[in-house]
């Protein structure tokens, strides 16, 4: 759908698209402003050639991928969202009705994962257009990163709520292992972003 749409399902009181899917999209406007800044760093800031192909390559790549997490998100809800609507008038039917509610939730955070995963990687590149980029794009590269962790933490927290019911206990040690690692990584590398912002931008 184009963005209008969007925003406007958004905004809806329809349970998707919800937090999942603008995560996803801050993840690929992200992607976007860093594409921009490598275009304008072509003759301009400290990268090589070679280096900025590489980087929008890769860039490219995450920012096909974290589109598709968009409607993904939604969508593996909506499956959540099914599996309560499952009937629950037999013992048997509650057992199924209940594996199909694990198995949706276990499957809700895959998406928030890959949207993490990849949003870590854009707030790499943006630090590095930070440093090395077209120093009049560092303001396009700064917003690339903030929206990057924006797309991080959103992650973040929706892997989370959709950990909360699940029962098994290694899965949920598993994944908040990931989420937290992740966050110290995010946090680790947004002190040196702001700190590279300052030190730019006389701020």
């Amino acid at each position: 759908m184009d963005i209008n749409r969007f925003l406007e399902k958004l905004g809806s009181a329809a349970p998707t698209p919800g937090g999942g899917s603008a995560s996803a999209l801050a993840g690929a406007l992200s992607a976007s402003l860093i594409l921009m800044t490598v275009g304008l760093s072509l003759k301009k800031g400290g990268l090589k050639e070679k280096e900025i192909r590489e980087i929008k390559k890769d860039v490219l790549a995450i920012r096909k991928r974290l589109f598709r997490a968009i409607e993904e998100d939604a969508k593996s809800y909506e499956t959540v969202l099914r599996a309560f609507r499952l009937p629950k008038n037999t013992e048997k039917q509650r057992l199924i009705r209940t594996k199909a509610i694990q198995k949706a939730y276990q499957k809700a955070t895959v998406t928030p994962q890959l949207v993490c995963q990849q949003s870590m990687r854009l707030l790499g590149y943006s630090h590095i257009l930070i440093q090395k980029g077209n120093p009049n794009a560092v303001s396009d590269a700064g917003v690339a990163a903030f929206l990057a962790d924006a797309a991080i933490k959103g992650g973040s927290i929706n892997i989370c709520i959709n950990l909360s019911p699940i029962r098994d206990k290694s899965f949920r040690k598993k994944i908040g292992l990931l989420v937290r690692t992740l966050e110290k990584r995010r946090n680790l590398l947004m002190v040196r972003v702001e700190k590279e912002l300052r030190l730019t931008l006389a701020i």
